[in-house]
């Protein structure tokens, strides 16, 4: 038995902007990759609303940082095989780092608490598979436009960005916009089928990198 542990934001979680509500279980990028891989792999999905790599957002009504968060995850759920971190969306907002590059480096973090992590009973450390979310898009919707004000530019850098550090760092490496886009209703998440796409476009990876 396999088990894949997906760190993530709401894109991960979940979120439904035409709704704004949560996408239905068999809709969510993580359960599709579940069916996908079958029963002898596990997939946990930890998606969280407003999660950052590395960042706090002082107003958030939990904490939302990744770097913070992400070493009692994977205590949670050891032992781990694959941990698949999608991350950077909500670094592009300017409350809350507004760049690229401030993405990449805590990416970069994340990606080294992964590795040296202190496993309980000898577990080795899972493999690594970074994604870039799909750029932000324009929106007519002015709070998330206003929120994540020049996000457009800077998130459309973060592939290229993330896969150089994926070369560097001896990571996997996938460019979620490669095969989903998100809605112009928000800018910032994914309708159900671009959701289910991602899902579907990741299994080939993840088997790789499983040696399924």
């Amino acid at each position: 038995m396999k088990t894949v542990l997906c760190f993530g934001d709401s894109l991960t979680w979940g979120y439904d902007t035409e709704t704004r509500d949560r996408h239905p279980h068999g809709d969510r990028w993580p359960s599709v990759l579940q069916a996908a891989l079958g029963s002898d792999v596990t997939v946990i999905a930890e998606g969280l609303n407003g999660r950052t790599t590395a960042y706090d957002d002082y107003l958030a009504d939990c904490d939302r940082n990744g770097v913070k968060n992400l070493p009692t995850v994977l205590h949670t759920h050891m032992p781990l095989d694959l941990v698949i971190i999608m991350l950077g969306s909500n670094d592009m907002k300017p409350m809350i780092a507004g760049t690229a590059h401030a993405a990449r480096a805590g990416m970069q973090r994340l990606v080294g608490l992964v590795r040296h992590h202190e496993y309980s009973f000898d577990y080795d450390a899972p493999d690594i598979l970074i994604v870039s979310p799909p750029p932000i898009c324009e929106t007519a919707d002015p709070v998330f436009a206003a929120v994540f004000k020049g996000g457009i530019e800077e998130s459309a850098m973060l592939a290229s960005l993330y896969r150089d550090l994926a070369d560097e760092l001896g990571c996997g490496f996938f460019d979620a916009g490669s095969v989903a886009k998100v809605t112009p209703v928000d800018g910032v998440h994914m309708n159900a089928e671009n959701t289910r796409a991602l899902g579907r476009g990741l299994e080939p990876i993840v088997r790789v990198m499983l040696g399924l």
